[in-house]
């Protein structure tokens, strides 16, 4: 995976494509250009019969340049990193980074791509992904770009439950005083917790309990540890929402019910 660190210093995991995805990928993008290429070379045959032997030569190449190289890179631009085939294959190109791709990363593929791909029959793309951490092939190098699964396993939802020995204490706890851009970090990190490394984990958990307790009181039995004072925070605060939201929607239900019941004003006669 190619870990990418946003700006609240939460790791999230990108999924770079496999050899056999980006395979599959290129082997049906190479198919489409082919046959564009040979349905433009049908359709301008009358007319390269009646060009020179030079002219004739310059107008294939132009079409071929436009087959393999424009228009995957237009594609590619104008999609955000997709194509036929890595649509199919479940594929996005993006940049090192994570973000997407522009023109300049487009043409810089697509340039060394007609090289690497149809110059020497895929040999040099599939002896550099061979070699490559992330599949990409000598033009995902140069342009900065790499492959990124489009289509990754739905993760189950997880809810922070309150350890049973921090219940009591949670549930008269004053955690009204938390920022809600503090809670989602927190929410954030026990979701991201169980593929963490274990220093990274302790870490992290330690320096947002330490956060959290700013706002928290009183504080927590002794020798508890940080994921289990966050999960009993969060545990807490979610249940409190909860019952929040459900007063709310009673209190509205109980309002509409009393208009309801009003009765309809009767307009008056016009004189």
């Amino acid at each position: 995976m190619s870990p990418l660190i946003t700006g609240e210093a939460v790791v999230l995991e990108l999924r770079p494509a496999s050899f056999a995805a980006r395979a599959l990928g290129l082997l049906l993008d190479v198919l489409v250009h082919s046959a564009l290429l040979i349905a433009l070379l049908m359709g301008l045959g009358t007319a390269l019969d009646e060009l020179d032997e030079a002219a004739a030569g310059a107008l294939t190449l132009v079409t071929v340049v436009l087959c393999f190289v424009i228009v995957p890179a237009t594609l590619e631009t104008l999609t955000r990193g997709l194509s036929l085939g890595k649509l199919a294959a479940g594929l996005r190109i993006v940049r090192d980074d994570g973000g997407a791709i522009r023109f300049r990363h487009a043409v810089i593929r697509a340039l060394i791509g007609f090289l690497e791909i149809y110059l020497t029959f895929g040999g040099v793309a599939i002896a550099v992904a061979l070699f490559d951490g992330r599949s990409r092939r000598l033009g995902d190098i140069v342009a900065g770009t790499y492959s990124l699964r489009r289509r990754v396993p739905v993760e189950p939802t997880i809810v922070p439950l309150a350890p049973r020995h921090l219940a009591a204490w949670a549930e008269a706890a004053d955690i009204g005083r938390i920022p809600d851009a503090l809670g989602r970090r927190a929410a954030q990190f026990m979701r991201q917790a169980p593929r963490m490394a274990p220093l990274s984990r302790s870490g992290m958990a330690a320096a947002l309990a330490t956060e959290v307790s700013g706002y928290v009181a009183p504080s927590p039995p002794p020798g508890t540890t940080p994921d289990d004072y966050l999960a009993a925070v969060l545990a807490e605060r979610r249940t409190r929402e909860l019952r929040r939201l459900s007063a709310a929607k009673t209190h509205s239900d109980r309002i509409g019910e009393r208009l309801h019941r009003l009765p309809f004003p009767a307009g008056r006669d016009s004189q």
